[in-house]
């Protein structure tokens, strides 16, 4: 007798489903490793199966010549095609096996345009049928699966399944094509360098560079401010000259010796009062940019902790559009997370309120709420943790009652110039005491004082100004600006800023745009333009949307794109030599703007440069074997070039960021007399070492030794690199002894 396979995407979510309909507890087996569970449900039998994310990707069907255009294309295993997906074969065959003595089959990947691929793709290439049934859910809970499980479509959502596979398609068209023409025309310029672009990679670096080309041709404004420090009512107070900015130096001069040793008489105070909206629940993008506001995770890494909680069971699914919650029970979420000691007395709070409303914005998404808590209680650490708080606050804060605020703008005369201080404080604290420490507005209280009041002058500060450039996009702003110009989908914005910088085309953050990244788009705008303009690309997003509305198919939009690329890429072809060359000259700026650390101070003619070699990074002047200057560098850690020198040594410095630390500015000169703890002399060093000779490694048994690196002296094992044992040196220890 047969059994119901129900298919999931990854094997936490198969253990979630299996606990949720199973009418005992489930009988958890594996096939050569991967988990799968036996249940029954009320009088069926059900086997709970699981992939793990994609095992089908797009390939090239006849692999030959590595050549462009290219469009003969077909879906492939995974673990045949990426060697880093190797482990999935495993899972595709546990499915085939368990697919034999299935006679029904059920899809519960995550109900979005990937998880309809994915399931999509099992069904037909490892259970050979033709459709299933859907399960559509957006929290791993046991309400909600249970829910999902019983209302479950006869079909897979098949409009979401085409635009999944016309999207998976046409990013391979542009991605393979545009790549492989970038890189071949490096190589044909001689050298060989992996270079990439793709349908929406393009105009995000075009995003990033006219940034960067907008900064670079800044021109700073000189202004200046005039800055009242004073005290009324013994009470200290800061005011502003009311022009703000003066323009031209002697006006502003004129003003602060008119001003300079009066006392000021306030003339005016205007009070208002305000009221601030609880804020909307999370979308993705929100969620990033305020995850990286208020907790410094980079988007990429927030969606990943996102979506680990989410197949926890900890929150709904995270990849949404919406702004708007579901209609559940909000009562009882808020009262288990109640039930964390955190949220204990504002969960109370909300509870004992006639009724709850929730703060609400107008996007929607189709398939999926706002992001929301369950209510089930997590043990977690650190980023995880806090993540977790964001996403809590930010739900009991859309609950809570509107925050009231008050602006108070003070002017006073000072010999008549006047001067004007500005404040805002809290009235009421509404949404902010349930949004805790995330919350963005600072107090700036006033001194009460009255009209009529004297501000003694302590101080009187004339400011140079410069007016500054545009700003830096960061992580999480050029994910908010790909949204709004509608490039991209929620779940890939943020993999595709992280491609950037792999490819090495944008640098640091805030983000600048690298020599190769500024040079690669001016050559794509001159001689391949459609290749960054981001209304093609906004055109094929809104032509795929389409097709959920069966206003578009599939083979529409392949056929134009096909169309389309095949005439940038015959443009291409007539510049590859231009392109070649330029891209070329382009990499070679940015390696040695990346690698080119500064001047040499031993033969006062080369310049310091990182390189590679056999044992790890290291430090090289370039006039070897004229100078021999070498320095050793951490085989660990991201360096950023600062420009700027040693005061001790004359030494360039760098910056170093070595995982969660905070960076250090460095001397690169290991021997740099900054790093002698209280610059004792050769004698000390000497008394040092004998008093640490005795001292064993704890791993080997082997004698420490005193070592030096770019941080300055630790304690290392004498078998290095055998045992790579190492110890902080404590310096008080040694001056006893």
């Amino acid at each position: 007798m047969g059994y119901e396979l129900i298919i999931t995407e990854k094997p936490q979510a198969a253990k979630k489903i299996a606990e949720a309909l199973a009418n005992g507890k489930p009988i958890k087996r594996n096939l050569a490793g991967v988990p799968y569970y036996e249940i029954t449900h009320g009088s069926k039998d059900i086997v709970v199966g699981c992939a793990v994310g994609h095992l089908f990707t797009m390939g090239e069907k006849n692999k030959g010549k590595w050549a462009y255009p290219v469009f003969d294309v077909e879906w492939k295993p995974i673990s045949e095609v990426q060697k880093a997906s190797k482990f999935s074969a495993k899972y595709a065959s546990a499915l085939k096996k368990l697919c034999k003595d299935a006679n029904e089959f059920t899809i519960a990947c995550d109900y979005d345009i990937e998880g309809e691929v994915i399931g999509y793709n099992v069904l037909r290439f490892i259970c050979k049928q033709k459709d299933g049934r859907r399960m559509k859910f957006s929290a791993l809970t046991k309400e909600d699966l249970s829910n999902a499980y019983s209302n479950a479509s006869p079909t897979i959502d098949w409009a979401q399944a085409k635009a999944g596979l016309t999207r998976h398609e046409l990013d391979w068209y542009y991605g393979i094509n545009l790549s492989r023409a970038l890189t071949i025309a490096v190589k044909n310029a001689g050298a060989f360098k992996i270079l990439s672009s793709g349908r929406v990679q393009g105009p995000a670096l075009k995003i990033i560079t006219d940034k960067e080309k907008e900064i670079q041709a800044f021109s700073p404004v000189p202004f200046w401010q005039i800055e009242l420090i004073g005290e009324v009512n013994k009470e200290g107070i800061v005011a502003w000259h009311i022009q703000d900015k003066f323009m031209e130096k002697d006006e502003a001069l004129q003003a602060f010796k008119k001003a300079e040793g009066h006392s000021g008489k306030i003339i005016s105070i205007d009070r208002k009062q305000f009221k601030q909206k609880p804020p909307f629940p999370f979308d993705l993008t929100t969620l990033q940019t305020e995850a990286y506001r208020t907790l410094g995770i980079q988007p990429k890494n927030t969606l990943d902790i996102a979506q680990e909680l989410y197949v926890n069971g900890y929150i709904s699914y995270p990849r949404t559009s919406s702004q708007r919650l579901p209609s559940v029970n909000y009562r009882k979420i808020i009262g288990d997370l109640g039930k964390q000691p955190e949220y204990k007395e504002l969960a109370l709070k909300l509870n004992s309120k006639h009724s709850l409303s929730p703060s609400e914005g107008a996007k929607t998404d189709p398939a999926h709420p706002a992001i929301y808590p369950t209510g089930a209680r997590p043990a977690l650490t650190d980023r995880k943790k806090s993540v977790y708080d964001l996403i809590v606050r930010r739900f009991l804060a859309c609950f809570a009652d509107s925050a009231v605020r008050e602006t108070v703008v003070i002017k006073m005369d000072v010999n008549s110039e006047i001067f004007v201080s500005k404040g805002t404080r809290t009235l009421e604290k509404g949404w902010h005491e349930f949004y805790g420490r995330f919350v963005p507005f600072q107090e700036q209280e006033l001194p009460e004082c009255k009209e009529g009041d004297i501000v003694k002058q302590k101080d009187l500060k004339m400011h140079d100004c410069q007016t500054q450039p545009p700003k830096r996009y960061t992580p999480a702003s050029i994910i908010r600006e790909l949204e709004k110009r509608n490039l991209g989908t929620k779940a890939t914005r943020a993999a595709i800023v992280e491609n950037l910088y792999q490819r090495g085309y944008i640098d640091g953050v805030p983000i600048q745009a690298t020599p190769l990244g500024i040079n690669t788009c001016e050559i794509l705008e001159k001689f391949s333009p459609k290749i960054v303009d981001e209304k093609l690309t906004r055109h094929f997003e809104e032509e795929m949307e389409k097709i959920r509305d069966k206003s578009s198919t599939p083979e529409d939009i392949l056929n134009e794109a096909k169309s389309t690329l095949t005439d940038i890429l015959n443009d291409f072809k007539k510049h590859e030599k231009e392109v070649g060359e330029g891209l070329l000259k382009a990499n070679i700026e940015t390696r040695n703007s990346q690698s080119q650390i500064g001047s040499c101070p031993i033969c006062k003619d080369g310049i310091l440069e990182i390189r590679q070699g056999k044992f790890g990074r290291f430090i090289a002047c370039n006039k070897y074997p004229e100078c021999s200057t070498t320095l050793n560098l951490p085989n660990s850690g991201k360096i950023k070039i600062t420009q700027d020198t040693c005061k001790h040594c004359s030494f360039p410095m760098i910056q170093m960021f070595r995982g969660k630390s905070k960076p250090q500015i460095v001397c690169v000169n290991n021997k740099c007399p900054s790093k002698k703890s209280l610059e004792r002399k050769e004698v000390e060093q000497e008394t040092k070492q004998k008093a640490i000779v005795d001292k064993k490694c704890p791993r080997c048994g082997a004698p420490l030794l005193l070592r030096r690196s770019i941080y300055g002296e630790f304690l290392g094992c004498s078998k290095f690199p055998k045992c790579r044992h190492t110890e902080k040196i404590a310096h008080d220890s040694f001056s006893k002894s």
